[in-house]
C-alpha cells in the first residue's frame, strides 16, 4: 500500500477498534455458540451407540430434554450474537458517517467533473456495504471459522479415514472460494463502475428533462442511456454468472462429500472400526465444520462489495484530510486582503489565476470584470475557501482562510454561486442553509433584503412551501433570489456573487442593488463578478481581470475610463490602419 493511503488506513482502523468491545463480546459467544453446535453429534453418538442398543425409553427421553435445552440455549447466545454485531456496524458507521460525507463534499466541490471510473457520490452506499457486511450472517461466520479446525481434528480421533476426506474436501471449498475471488474480481468491478456511470447519467437526464423534450432529444438520450445501462447490466451479469457458478460448484460438491462421509463412515462400520452412532456424529460435525466457508463463498458478493467500500473510503480519506479545528476567533471586519493569489484548478496543470492582488475594506463594493475564461469564477471560489491556493495568501481581518473553521467561515462569507441550486426541504431551510432550527424573523429578514419576501408569499405555502412541489415552476430570476436571500442570511461581512443578475430581471437587478447599498451601509463588503454594467452599479473600485492576471485595478469611474480611453485607441489606430 502506498505511503499516501496509510492515513485513510488508520482512520478506518482506529474507528473498527472503537467498536472492539462489541466485536470481543461477539467472539466470546462464538464460543459458547460453537460448544453447543456439538450437541447435534453428541445426540446423535448417544442415540445409536447407547439408547438404541438399551433400547431405554427413559434414556431417550432424558437425553432429548437435554438437547431442546442446549438448542435454546445455543439460538438465544446466536441471536444475542447477532444483535452484538449488528450494533456494531451501526456504531462503525455511525463514527464514520459525517467524517466520510465531509470528505465526499469536500473533494467534489473541488472536484465538479469525476472521471466516468470514479466513485464519486458513492462513498456513504460504501459505508452502508460495511456496515451490511459487520451485520451479515457472512461476517459472523468468520467467527465459526476457526472452530473448523477443531471440528475436523474431532473427526481424525473417529478415524483417521475420515479426517483426511473432510480435510480434503474443505481444501476444495477453500480453494473454490480463492478462485471465486480471483475470477470475480474484476467482473464485480467493472460492474460496479458501469453501474455507477449509468446513474449518474440518469440523473442528469432526469434532472434536464425540460431540455430533452423541448428539443426532441428523447430518443438519443434514451439511446446513449441504453448503452451505459446495457454495459452495466452486461458486466453484471457478467460477475453474476461467475459467482454463481463457483457457488453452485461449491454447494453441489459440499453435498456430495456429506454422501461420501456417509459412504465412507459406513463402510468403516462394515469393517468394525467405527459404530453407527460415530457414523453419523462425523457427518454433522463436517457439516458444521464447512459451513463457514460455504457461507463465505455464497455470499461473496457482499464480502467484495464490502472489500470495495473499504478500498474506496481508504483512497477517500486518504486524500481528504480531515479539518483541523482552528482556535475560535471573533467575528471579523470586512477587511479583505488578497495577496498575490496563484490558483491552478483541481485536477488541473495551468493556472487559472496569476499573481492578482487587490484589498477591499469595510464599506466597500468591488466589481470583477472581464471576458469569459478569465478567472472570475475561479476567484470566487477561491475567496470562499473551496479552491486551494497555489501560491499567495487571503486574509479576512488579518487572519488566513485556513484559520476559520470552514462552517464558521462560511457564515462570515456569503456566497451566491453563477448556477444556484435548490435542495430538498422547504423554501424557509433553503434560505436558512439547511439548518432544522432557525430564526423565522432572520430568515425574513434575508429574503427581504433580497426582494424575495413578496415572491415567496405567493407560493402556496409561503416559506414552508416544499421545494419539491414548486421546483419546475420558479423561474431562473425567483431561484437566483432565494439563492441571494440564503446568501445573506445570517448577516455576513463579506458577500460574493459571481454574476448575480445573469437570471433577473430589471426588478430582481434593482432589490439586488439594494442589497449591496445595505451591505454597504452596515459596514460589510461586496464583491461581484459580472459581465453587465448594471450588476456593478454600486460598485466603488474595478478590477479588471484578462487571461486570469489583473490587468487594471482602482476606483470604478477611473477605470471605466481608462478603459473607455484604450478602446477609442485602439479603434483610432485600426481605423488609421484601413485608410491607409
Amino acid at each position: 500500500m502506498s505511503d499516501t493511503k496509510i492515513l485513510g488506513l488508520s482512520e478506518l482502523r482506529a474507528a473498527r477498534r472503537e467498536m472492539r468491545s462489541l466485536f470481543w463480546a461477539a467472539g466470546f459467544f462464538s464460543i459458547f455458540v460453537n460448544l453447543l453446535m456439538l450437541t447435534g453429534p453428541l445426540f446423535m453418538l448417544q442415540t445409536y451407540d447407547r439408547v438404541l442398543g438399551a433400547r431405554s425409553e427413559s434414556t431417550l427421553v432424558a437425553l432429548f430434554a437435554v438437547v431442546a435445552f442446549l438448542y435454546l440455549i445455543m439460538g438465544i447466545v446466536d441471536w444475542a450474537r447477532g444483535r452484538l454485531l449488528t450494533r456494531m456496524g451501526a456504531g462503525f458507521q455511525a463514527r464514520l458517517e459525517r467524517r466520510v460525507f465531509e470528505a465526499m463534499i469536500k473533494k467534489a466541490s473541488t472536484d465538479p467533473q469525476p472521471d466516468d471510473n470514479s466513485t464519486m457520490g458513492h462513498q456513504l452506499r460504501d459505508l452502508d456495504a460495511l456496515q451490511r457486511f459487520y451485520a451479515s450472517s457472512v461476517f459472523s461466520a468468520l467467527f465459526d471459522a476457526p472452530w473448523a479446525p477443531i471440528f475436523l481434528f474431532g473427526m481424525i480421533l473417529f478415524h483417521p479415514w475420515l479426517g483426511g476426506l473432510a480435510i480434503f474436501g474443505g481444501g476444495v471449498l477453500i480453494l473454490s472460494a480463492v478462485l471465486n475471488q480471483v475470477f470475480t474480481k474484476t467482473s464485480s468491478v467493472k460492474a460496479a463502475t458501469a453501474g455507477y456511470k449509468s446513474e449518474r447519467y440518469s440523473d442528469q437526464l432526469q434532472n434536464e428533462a425540460e431540455t430533452i423534450r423541448s428539443l426532441g432529444m428523447q430518443t438519443h438520450a434514451f439511446e446513449k442511456w441504453s448503452k451505459t445501462r446495457q454495459s452495466a447490466a452486461h458486466q453484471s451479469t457478467r460477475a453474476a454468472d461467475m459467482g454463481g457458478s463457483f457457488s453452485a460448484v461449491s454447494k453441489t460438491f459440499r453435498q456430495f462429500l456429506q454422501s461420501a462421509m456417509l459412504g465412507l463412515g459406513a463402510y468403516l462400520v462394515l469393517r468394525g472400526e467405527l459404530t453407527p452412532g460415530v457414523m453419523i456424529a462425523a457427518s454433522i460435525l463436517l457439516s458444521r465444520a464447512l459451513a463457514p466457508v460455504e457461507m463465505v463463498v455464497n455470499q461473496w458478493t457482499t464480502v467484495q462489495r464490502a472489500k470495495r467500500g473499504w478500498d474506496d473510503l481508504v483512497t477517500l480519506l486518504s486524500e481528504v484530510r480531515e479539518d483541523p479545528k482552528p482556535l475560535e476567533l471573533p467575528r471579523p471586519q470586512a477587511r479583505l486582503e488578497v495577496q498575490q493569489i496563484t490558483v491552478i484548478p483541481p485536477k488541473g496543470t495551468q493556472a487559472t489565476l496569476r499573481l492578482v492582488s487587490f484589498s477591499i475594506l469595510p464599506g466597500e463594493a468591488v466589481g470583477v470584470i472581464g471576458p469569459s475564461g478569465s478567472g472570475k469564477s475561479t476567484l470566487a471560489r477561491s475567496l470562499t475557501g473551496i479552491w486551494p491556493l497555489a501560491g499567495g495568501k487571503i486574509r479576512l481581518n488579518g487572519a488566513q482562510l485556513d484559520q476559520y473553521h470552514p462552517e464558521k467561515l462560511a457564515g462570515y462569507i456569503g456566497y451566491l454561486p453563477q448556477r444556484v441550486s435548490l435542495f430538498e426541504g422547504t423554501i424557509a431551510e433553503n434560505i436558512a442553509r439547511l439548518s432544522g432550527e432557525f430564526e423565522s424573523a432572520r430568515v425574513v429578514e434575508a429574503a427581504q433584503r433580497a426582494a424575495a419576501h413578496e415572491m415567496i408569499m405567493r407560493l402556496p405555502r409561503g416559506y414552508n412551501t416544499p421545494v419539491h412541489t414548486i421546483g419546475t415552476q420558479l423561474s431562473g430570476g425567483q431561484i437566483q433570489r432565494i439563492g441571494l436571500a440564503r446568501a445573506l442570511y445570517g448577516d455576513p461581512v463579506l458577500l460574493v456573487l459571481d454574476e448575480p443578475n445573469s437570471s433577473l430581471d430589471n426588478e430582481g437587478t434593482i432589490a439586488l442593488n439594494h442589497a449591496v447599498t445595505a451591505m454597504k451601509e452596515a459596514g460589510n463588503a461586496v464583491l461581484i463578478m459580472a459581465h453587465r454594467p448594471a450588476a456593478i452599479k454600486e460598485c466603488d473600485k474595478l478590477l479588471v481581470l484578462e487571461d486570469g492576471m489583473r490587468k487594471a485595478w482602482g476606483p470604478r469611474d477611473q477605470v471605466m475610463s481608462e478603459m473607455l480611453s484604450n478602446v477609442q485607441v485602439i479603434r483610432k489606430t485600426k481605423s488609421i490602419g484601413g485608410v491607409a
